[in-house]
């Protein structure tokens, strides 16, 4: 009913203007640090990726949402549906590898004890350009397939045709290339998911190891002031965090709408509010933490 669809839209609403907003915020931080000539620190071109990612995502998500919440059915062609859902799925694949590419140089950073891991520590950073570009490609060309199976709102809206969307259609293709397509999209979501748990239990391990070394040493000494280096490692566990929970739950609720031949319009917009819950939280994880640009902080230390 009209109520229902206004108390959602005005939560679409809320989520996607807080989301936007955190991560334009870190963005412009970002671009000041460049202006002003300070130097970027290595992650700093990955975050940047993650922050661009994540408000296509919203973008994408949460605006054709709060539309049709609104009452606005039906508003998108054929070429705006098949741009809306291509790009949201691009940017979703951007930023889950982009935070894989970001979890897993944090490992690195902490794994100092062989010559190979040094060696790695070195050369990694300079191939990040490189895998940020790579990000883009790899999604841009999986997701064309999403071009080809979405369309806007038909005239004739028989159920037994497609799935009738608030502001898609979405005709049921060849079951094998569903399958095909499927698997692909499965094979790289557990791949970055099983790279990011893989560095987190190798940053948990080191930082654990660490605090029993340290509190050996400093066992009749005042309690050492946490490094660095520890700071940023609890910020992107907890960002990696937050990221794989969102990714479960929104995989959950995708598999439960595409299987279900009528889903509900509840069902479709807790699936859209799960996939935009990532990038509506990360923003406000780091800009939290350390990993804020260190001229900003100057700034502000200016003006206190």
């Amino acid at each position: 009913n009209g109520s229902s669809n206004l108390k959602l839209g005005i939560v679409f609403l809320t989520q996607t203007g807080v989301g936007i907003l955190g991560n334009s915020l870190l963005l412009c931080l970002y671009i000041f640090t460049s202006l002003t000539r300070h130097m970027l620190r290595p992650t700093d071109l990955i975050l940047i990726q993650l922050v661009l990612a994540n408000n296509l995502v919203l973008f994408h998500t949460g605006v054709p949402r709060t539309m049709a919440a609104f009452g606005l059915k039906s508003f998108l062609n054929d070429a705006g549906c098949k741009l809306v859902f291509y790009f949201h799925r691009v940017a979703r694949g951007v930023s889950l590898s982009t935070t894989c590419l970001l979890s897993g140089f944090q490992a690195i950073k902490l794994h100092t004890n062989t010559s190979k891991w040094l060696e790695l520590k070195v050369t990694f950073p300079k191939c990040f350009g490189f895998c940020c570009f790579l990000c883009w490609i790899l999604h841009l060309l999986s997701n064309i397939f999403i071009t080809l199976h979405v369309t806007g709102p038909r005239k004739n809206k028989n159920m037994s045709v497609g799935k009738i969307y608030e502001y898609r259609n979405s005709p049921i293709p060849n079951k094998f290339v569903v399958l095909l397509h499927a698997v692909m999209f499965s094979f790289i979501g557990v791949t970055c998911l099983g790279l990011m748990a893989w560095s987190s239990g190798s940053m948990v391990s080191v930082l654990l190891r660490h605090k029993q070394q340290v509190q050996h040493i400093h066992s009749n000494r005042l309690p050492p002031k946490p490094s660095h280096e520890a700071g940023a490692t609890h910020t992107i566990l907890a960002l990696v965090s937050i990221c794989i929970s969102f990714c479960f739950v929104s995989f959950i609720l995708s598999l439960w709408v595409t299987l279900i031949v009528n889903p509900s319009h509840w069902l479709m917009n807790i699936s859209a509010l799960a996939s935009s819950g990532f990038p509506t939280f990360s923003p406000f994880v780091l800009l939290g933490s350390d990993t804020v640009p260190l001229s900003f902080s100057l700034l502000l230390g200016k003006k206190n």
